[in-house]
């Protein structure tokens, strides 16, 4: 069963499924160690908005915290990316 192909494509999408998770887990955590790290604790509010972005949206928003100057920054680009579960 190991060897036939339909085994093989499924056990190809769940590992890249899994990797997707992983990096998308990774990035949240980046995040949000650089954005406490530049405006200190974040709410709760904040930190779920942020969790519930797609992977994407993380990557966008880890390059533009970048260029953030203060914590409105973060709101006003939280509310350009509409959060979604992944």
């Amino acid at each position: 069963m190991r060897e036939s192909v339909i085994y093989q494509e499924i056990l190809q999408e769940g590992l890249q499924e899994g990797r997707q998770q992983g990096r998308r887990a990774e990035g949240i955590a980046l995040v949000l160690r650089q954005l406490t790290r530049r405006f200190g604790e974040l709410d709760e509010s904040t930190r779920s908005r942020i969790a519930n972005l797609p992977l994407v949206a993380i990557e966008d928003l880890s390059e533009a915290l970048l260029d953030f100057s203060q914590a409105s920054d973060l709101d006003t680009c939280l509310q350009t990316h509409p959060s979604a579960n992944p």
